[in-house]
């Protein structure tokens, strides 16, 4: 109880920093949409790594570099949990400490999860979230130091498959909209999948996470809709995807799938599959040559975003 309270406190003071600097930042000022007051509340497992479950107002986390270390490249990071909870730490701020050191500016996104009873339509709720945390950094990205043109997106396992849905469900913002940040392009620029779940209709999909977003027995349109190698077209993002072969839980066929969709569309894109790691991960620290993964992804978000 006494880790849960200081965990607590020490959002309290991060969230009072000032803008410049680190800070969370909710993703819609007034109640998000799908949104509907349940008396829930949000619930943090602090045991060993950070879990969160029952996510109710959504918002983003921000570790920006110094800004004459800055880059100008900024990723929105979504950790993953099977739709049911959030590895908000392993697989999101740790991420980001490591990206922000290196000069560029990560954002790690508290989604919300279906599995919450304040979710009107239960499976909307991550992608519109995602889609806001992608317009929001670019709306204050001159305050933050980045490049509009740079900002892309990052997940892991079922992040990952929402980190996919949103490179292939985007659109360019509302131009009538009355909210600035809406009006506001969520394309990712460039996308990093982390053993992703990308697909819900293959014989290789996780189950776990299909039924936690979808529920039992989604409708075929539905698992169409997001079975991400099926949306992909000549407008995705470039990807690039690292994953294990011995992933018992995710298979690899998620990202080959979704490598070969890119490749049919002549998009960019990049897979690293390694022969050991099993599934989740993180950073790998003391995994030998996987350790290494990380700096595949700098060289790439390097490569992929130079003039």
């Amino acid at each position: 109880m006494m880790k849960k309270m200081l965990f607590i406190s020490l959002l309290g003071i991060v969230s009072s920093t000032a803008w410049a600097q680190n800070c969370i930042l909710p993703l819609w000022e007034e109640d998000p949409p799908n949104y509907r007051e349940t008396g829930e509340v949000t619930i943090w497992d602090t045991s060993d790594i950070v879990r969160i479950r029952l996510v109710q107002k959504p918002d983003l986390a921000v570790f920006l570099p110094s800004a004459k270390n800055a880059t100008g490249e900024a990723v929105v990071i979504c950790p993953g949990g099977g739709y049911r909870i959030l590895a908000y730490d392993w697989e999101g701020s740790d991420i980001a400490r490591w990206f922000s050191a290196r000069g560029i500016a990560a954002f790690v996104l508290k989604y919300r999860l279906p599995g919450a009873r304040n979710n009107i339509v239960p499976h909307q709720s991550p992608l519109l979230d995602a889609r806001r945390a992608l317009r929001l950094v670019r709306y204050h990205a001159e305050a933050w130091n980045i490049d509009p043109e740079k900002v892309g997106v990052m997940g892991f396992s079922a992040g990952g498959h929402l980190a996919s849905t949103v490179s292939t469900h985007f659109d360019e913002g509302d131009p009538g909209s009355t909210d600035p940040v809406d009006r506001i392009s969520c394309r990712p620029d460039f996308s990093v999948l982390i053993y992703p779940v990308i697909s819900f209709s293959g014989e290789f999909t996780h189950t776990g996470s299909r039924t936690a977003l979808l529920g039992e027995d989604p409708g075929q349109e539905l698992v169409k809709f997001y079975s991400n190698e099926l949306q992909v077209n000549a407008d995705t993002p470039p990807a690039i995807l690292i994953h294990s072969y011995d992933d018992s839980g995710v298979p690899a066929e998620n990202s080959l799938a979704y490598y070969q969709a890119l490749r049919k569309y002549q998009v960019p894109a990049e897979l690293h599959l390694y022969p050991y790691g099993g599934h989740g991960y993180s950073l790998a620290i003391g995994k030998g040559y996987l350790a290494t993964w990380p700096d595949r992804v700098l060289d790439w978000i390097r490569y992929i975003t130079e003039p």
